[in-house]
């Protein structure tokens, strides 16, 4: 298995772990950390054992947002892996075909909050914080713009852009950026609860699906709906929809193929 620098991975189960672990940077995000996540995401995506991804920091926040000493020309850690841009990690984000599932320990930040949005699903402790809080250093959330966008409205969105204000756990929920609010305490149990109920699902039909949640939602309608409707097609051709149809009609668990 791979050794990263600023990551660890656990991928020994049907649920793989990534840890982003730079806690005494507070878990930055630059080109050596994209590019270990962009590295990490591809072989999960390959490895048949693994049906979901959960992604975490390491310490007390997720990311406190971008790297700011590799912007201002420090290089960032050397990690060995090629580095890669927000461009190539949230587009492989979107594309690997399995759950990721953003455990929030902490504040996520800035770019920190851009890659907890570009995750599938969002679990949060109720004592984390969030915030595009770029403005407060005279620059502009430009790579993020497109996941915010896509998760909660226009007004809030500037809102938070303009302001530089954090938000709570509370406020995330009721806007749309998180789908869980929970205590801390139980953060670990409620994501690994939730992720091991997807893990159950066919992993055919969710990587279809997840595909074409994201191709689609761009599109005009009818040209989404005719791709959709193709989608479909392909869904109900899966070796895994012929057995989870009979095993419903014979009421006994689906044994999943893959295929």
């Amino acid at each position: 298995m791979t050794a990263y620098s600023t990551l660890l991975l656990d991928a020994s189960g049907p649920v793989a772990r990534i840890t982003l672990n730079r806690p005494e940077k507070r878990n930055p995000i630059g080109p050596a950390t994209c590019g270990e996540l962009v590295h990490a995401l591809t072989a999960l995506r390959d490895d048949a054992a693994v049906r979901v991804i959960v992604l975490t920091g390491a310490g007390p926040a997720f990311s406190a947002g971008g790297d700011l000493s590799a912007m201002g020309g420090g290089g960032g850690p050397d990690t060995g892996i090629k580095p890669a841009s927000l461009v190539e990690l949230f587009t492989t984000l979107h594309d690997v075909g399995k759950p990721v599932i953003a455990m929030v320990n902490g504040p996520a930040l800035a770019g920190g909050m851009g890659l907890m949005v570009a995750c599938d699903l969002v679990v949060a402790s109720d004592a984390a914080q969030f915030g595009t809080t770029e403005i407060a250093v005279g620059l502009w959330p430009m790579m993020i713009t497109a996941e915010i966008t896509r998760n909660i409205g226009r007004k809030k969105t500037l809102e938070l852009m303009l302001t530089g204000r954090k938000i709570d756990a509370a406020e995330a929920l009721a806007c749309g950026l998180v789908n869980r609010v929970v205590p801390a305490a139980e953060l670990e149990a409620e994501t690994m609860k939730l992720a091991t109920s997807i893990a159950e699902k066919s992993p055919a039909a969710v990587a279809l699906g997840l595909r074409a949640f994201y191709r689609s939602a761009d599109m005009e309608l009818e040209p989404g709906l005719r791709y959709l409707e193709g989608q479909l097609g392909r869904v109900l051709a899966l070796e895994d929809a012929a057995e989870g149809i009979a095993a419903f009609l014979q009421k006994r668990k689906p044994v999943w193929k893959g295929k």
